[in-house]
């Protein structure tokens, strides 16, 4: 017999409750971060990309500093 499981994929926004900016909004699986994009306290974009085994920046992503230039694309 062949056990088969289901992965749902949700995808999920995850807001700062003191500013109540958006912090993360990406795919999310049992309850681990798969993919998205990560925001500083200010809702700046500072990450897109990977998340493996729901680790911060774990694969192929994107950094950016704060005038949104790219300083870093490759794997973390």
């Amino acid at each position: 017999m062949v056990d088969i499981k289901y992965m749902m994929k949700m995808v999920k926004k995850i807001f700062n409750s003191y500013n109540e900016q958006l912090v993360y909004e990406g795919e999310y699986s049992n309850g681990k971060k798969l993919l998205g994009k990560e925001y500083d306290k200010y809702g700046e974009l500072i990450f897109e990309g990977e998340y493996l085994n729901g680790e911060k920046w774990k694969g192929k992503g994107i950094e950016y500093n704060n005038e949104k230039e790219i300083i870093f694309e490759g794997e973390y």
